[in-house]
């Protein structure tokens, strides 16, 4: 069996968590933030649009935008020489742009369950936002963010789609474990595939016991508060 669609799939997960735990966390921030509910819901509706849309048609303006002749996808490749889409830099890109909504709606709902006493107390004591936002209220909400991340690095694990669109299935190169189940399934190799889906399964029962722990973790750390 050929590990190299485990190990593009690890290393894309890997890379695209770091990109969606910030961009997510700092998004849910800046959402949450907002007064306006026309604009909070707006924003809102943009950042979550990847979660509902078919990942075929998120991978279809990823490729628009960041292919040879897109406006990005042309910058790049005219001024650095970096040709982004088929390359593993845009299989980061699709488990990015497609596990980002699972990250920020759970980052935002941990930060917006945080008590906002501890919130005054800290204005009170002369901190600025950002502080507080570094020292209370992102610790705080850890549980509930933790929980996201791990959801997220599983859902970019997974990535098929958009990964399909704009990356690709170049063997050693873009094939990640769903492009290579499906690559073995269609040429009639059904061991390897059983073989792949085996691997899926585990890291995705890891993932559910992660989540879980990480739930249970931040229930009890809410009803604490509210006691």
């Amino acid at each position: 069996m050929d590990f190299s669609p485990v190990l593009i799939s690890l290393r894309t997960a890997a890379a695209a968590i770091v990109f969606t735990f910030f961009l997510g966390v700092f998004a849910a921030k800046a959402v949450a933030g907002i007064r306006s509910k026309e604009c909070k819901m707006i924003l809102d509706g943009i950042l979550t649009l990847p979660l509902v849309l078919p990942p075929t048609v998120a991978g279809f303006f990823l490729l628009y935008i960041f292919g040879v002749r897109g406006p990005v996808g042309r910058f790049f490749l005219d001024y650095f020489s970096v040709k982004i889409a088929f390359s593993w830099s845009a299989t980061v890109l699709a488990a990015v742009a497609i596990s980002f909504p699972l990250m920020y709606r759970s980052a935002r709902g941990a930060l917006e369950q945080v008590d906002p006493n501890l919130v005054y107390a800290a204005r009170t004591l002369g901190m600025s936002e950002w502080a507080i936002f570094r020292k209370v209220s992102l610790p705080t909400a850890m549980p509930g963010v933790a929980s996201g991340g791990v959801l997220a690095f599983a859902r970019g694990l997974g990535e098929f789609g958009a990964t399909a669109m704009i990356a690709g299935n170049i063997a050693g190169k873009t094939r990640t474990l769903p492009l290579a189940i499906y690559s073995a399934a269609a040429a009639g190799d059904m061991d390897t595939a059983y073989n792949y889906v085996l691997i899926i399964v585990i890291v995705s029962f890891v993932v559910v016991a992660l989540m879980n722990y990480f739930t249970a973790k931040e229930t009890r750390s809410f009803g604490r508060r509210g006691r």
